[in-house]
């Protein structure tokens, strides 16, 4: 996990409700990426090394990746819901990295737009890098897993064809709480994600009923771009959305929001205004 101590950024091992500081040896998660260190398995010099969890505050899981690839309309529902015709090829937009928010932290909701949606979807860390890399070796390029809720601002999403003005408005795309590693969280197939708001199921499906798998994003991805250590594929999201409700649900200050993904725990948001100037 990444996280903030003391006005400090900071990363480390997580092991229930504490964390040990890894940043002595690497600077930041990103860093033990490109150089390959989580596969050493890293431990800490001491156990008097280890941080309560509630002592912390979370960052975004990688708040300096490099790339943010976004995958829209990868669950069936959820093309159908959003009358969508069938694709032959995945579609892809971006999110910048400073649009990200943490674990724990709010979703901001923009003074532009009272039309801002829940996402729930699973994340992918790229740990080994490369470029045209095939299905059958994709998932060898995957450093982990993670939680993500990109947080859309439907008006702004829906002024032209492109997906991005509502897709990065600043706070909007959370991501943690933490990474799990392949080992720990299988073959992702069978495993359960489900978003919540205010303790509402909104959203819920398997992730073995994505459209595209993830051997085939990753191929496809890696084809018109390089990927590398610290980039992160953004699976797409499950049926359910609140655009698409009647009538509609948006997010608004003071909700909670929460996407849990089976294997890996729970993202937990709240929702506030933006209160930030000009």
């Amino acid at each position: 996990m990444s996280f903030r101590l003391g006005g400090k950024s900071r990363w480390g091992q997580v092991d229930g409700d504490r964390v040990l500081p890894l940043d002595h040896v690497y600077s930041s998660l990103k860093a033990a990426l490109q150089a390959g260190g989580l596969a050493q398995r890293l431990r800490g010099e001491a156990e008097a090394g280890w941080l309560a969890l509630d002592d912390v505050e979370f960052a975004p899981l990688l708040p300096d990746p490099g790339k943010i690839l976004c995958i829209g309309l990868n669950y069936q529902k959820h093309r159908l819901e959003t009358g969508r015709a069938e694709v032959s090829h995945p579609t892809v937009f971006t999110r910048f990295a400073d649009s990200q928010t943490a674990h724990r932290a709010s979703i901001l909701r923009p003074r532009e737009s009272t039309n801002l949606d829940y996402e729930g979807e699973l994340a992918i860390v790229i740990g080994t890098g490369g470029r045209r890399i095939s299905a059958a070796a994709a998932l060898d390029h995957v450093a982990g897993y993670s939680c993500y809720n990109d947080g859309s601002v439907r008006d702004w999403q829906a002024h032209t064809i492109q997906f991005t003005p509502g897709k990065n408005f600043p706070g909007t795309g959370a991501f943690g709480p933490w990474l799990v590693t392949p080992d720990e969280f299988g073959p992702p197939s069978g495993q359960r994600i489900q978003t919540r708001l205010n303790d509402e199921v909104m959203q819920d499906a398997v992730l073995e009923d994505m459209i595209f798998s993830i051997p085939e994003l990753i191929e496809y991805c890696s084809t018109f771009t390089a990927l590398s250590p610290g980039d992160v594929i953004v699976t797409g999201t499950p049926g359910g959305v609140g655009v698409k409700r009647n009538p509609p649900v948006f997010m608004k200050p003071g909700d909670r929001v929460e996407v849990e993904i089976e294997g890996i725990g729970v993202l937990v948001n709240t929702v506030a205004d933006d209160a930030g100037g000009a």
